[in-house]
């Protein structure tokens, strides 16, 4: 059964091979997917994004991100769902934003991805009245912290390109941070701890426009900067991939309780250990001791870093490749779009 799938991105952040953000990755690898299966993909996403399928554009705010900025993307995210809809017979709607009630279609078989903390989300968000509404989380930890009341189907983890990113690169002596940069990221742990451990450490991430975001970025990491503490900015794939080779370590400092962390698998495929706080889903991700280390405390992550020179990068891609595979996350998704499709159809979702 051929689809046609409209994927619809956050607003407010570009979506393409060089996206920054777990959720916009997901999305660019479900659109080359289908349009390799030969299926139609249809993507709703800002200005400065790029698709394998078809691309319905919608401005880009240029300003702070405050609560007026959102309110005009929800209304063009809204306006583009509809007329995309009149336009194409669309068999299922994928949503990927945080906001994704302030644009969920009246109708119509639909999926949304939870790639952020439930806890982020109203609760009435997690309480479809709807049949054809499915949301489910990104890995089981997630899923396991489902609130009373939720209604969430079986998880689909998210998996990783192992053949796009490794390439096996001499490690050098630098520890790195690939991250939005914002205040529950913790990256100003990082530059302390990468102190303590005297190792040179690289972040690379984006400053988006939100008050917030623009405030820590000027108190906590600009005054953190030095010749062996360096801000790279964003980075695009062939660079990530670089970057993430080459790494003795990879940090992540994140004081959320990260869904699924693409990064960290990321990491592994190309032979870099993680060395993160045991917060979310990471836990399920690094093997503690052979694929990197959980710390507890700023000692702990710098006596890690320091470490981390000891664990084999060939087992670090042994088990990317064993556990975080793209084509099992693919197939996920494409179970869930014909289950959905054929209740579209009025056929049974198990037929």
């Amino acid at each position: 059964m051929k689809l046609t799938v409209l994927n619809v991105a956050y607003p407010l952040a570009p979506v393409g091979p060089d996206a920054v953000g777990g959720a916009e990755q997901v999305l660019s690898a479900l659109d080359r997917a289908l349009v390799e299966m030969g299926h139609r993909s249809i993507v709703i996403a800002c200005e400065g994004s790029t698709a394998a399928g078809t691309l319905v554009s919608v401005p880009f705010e240029v300003g702070i991100l405050d609560e007026a900025a959102k309110a005009r993307a929800h209304a063009r995210h809204r306006e583009a769902i509809a007329t995309t809809r009149r336009r194409w017979p669309v068999d299922v709607v994928h949503l990927h934003g945080i906001d994704f009630q302030s644009y969920l279609p009246d109708n119509g078989p639909t999926l949304a991805t939870l790639h952020l903390p439930l806890d982020w989300y109203s609760a009435e968000a997690l309480r479809p009245a709807r049949p054809d509404l499915w949301l489910h989380a990104v890995s089981q930890s997630q899923h396991l912290l489902v609130p009373d009341g939720a209604m969430l189907h079986g998880p689909i983890p998210n998996g990783v390109d192992f053949d796009a990113l490794a390439r096996p690169h001499a490690k050098r002596n630098f520890a790195l941070v690939l991250s939005r940069i914002c205040p529950e990221k913790g990256i100003h742990l990082a530059f302390e701890a990468s102190r303590m451990a005297d190792m040179p450490l690289l972040v690379a991430g984006r400053v988006y426009r939100y008050e917030t975001h623009e405030r820590y970025f000027r108190d906590e990491v600009l005054p953190r900067l030095d010749r062996r503490r360096r801000f790279l900015g964003p980075v695009g794939f062939i660079r990530k991939r670089r970057l993430l080779n080459a790494a003795r370590c990879l940090v992540i400092p994140s004081l959320a309780a990260e869904t699924s962390s693409l990064v960290a698998m990321e990491a592994l495929a190309c032979g870099t250990p993680v060395v993160a706080f045991p917060n979310g889903a990471l836990p399920e991700v690094i093997d503690h001791g052979r694929t990197g280390f959980l710390v507890n405390s700023l000692v702990e992550m710098a006596e890690a870093m320091a470490a981390a020179g000891s664990l084999d990068p060939e087992t670090c891609r042994a088990e990317a490749r064993r556990r975080f595979s793209l084509e099992k996350m693919i197939a996920g998704y494409m179970d869930a779009y014909h289950a959905l499709a054929r209740l579209g159809h009025g056929v049974s979702a198990v037929a």
